[in-house]
């Protein structure tokens, strides 16, 4: 069985329907951006996995982040990962969101994604090819608790 295929029974059995994820740029130069679309092409087509882009943070599950913190991007990250509903999961995408990458010292940075936000998974590379993401999707997904069934 893919990863693939496991990614869309994992999403199944934790949320009994599909996976949305909120995608937020804190500074990144497209390079891992590119490669999140490349996700919605037809050769690996996550949508028929289940698995959604939204624009809001309020219908999210999972927040994927890429780039390196920009300091004046920090509070607006914090409020979206704030605006999300139980359980929520980060993802860092990239190695700027990882480790803040080739500009973590410079004057407009803060470095890395973890100490504004509580990363659950780390996907390396710069970029990740598209098979990494998913991969990491699949881990993450595997860490979120199971949602209490809401009342009829």
């Amino acid at each position: 069985m893919t990863e693939q295929h496991q990614l869309r029974r994992e999403v199944t059995k934790k949320l009994g329907r599909s996976l949305h994820v909120r995608h937020l740029d804190s500074g990144s130069c497209n390079g891992c951006d590119w490669e999140l679309a490349a996700l919605l092409n037809p050769v690996y087509d996550v949508q028929r996995l289940g698995i959604d882009f939204v624009a809001s943070p309020r219908h999210a599950d999972l927040l994927l982040v890429t780039g390196v913190m920009t300091r004046n991007l920090q509070e607006a990250a914090v409020l979206t990962y704030e605006a999300m509903p139980e359980p929520r999961l980060v993802v860092a995408v990239g190695a700027c969101a990882v480790g803040g990458g080739v500009f973590a010292n410079t004057y407009a940075a803060a470095g890395s994604v973890e100490p504004i936000l509580p990363v659950d998974v780390f996907i390396p590379g710069c970029p990740p090819r598209p098979e990494a993401i998913i991969h990491g999707l699949l881990v993450a997904v595997g860490r979120m608790k199971l949602r209490p069934l809401p009342f009829c």
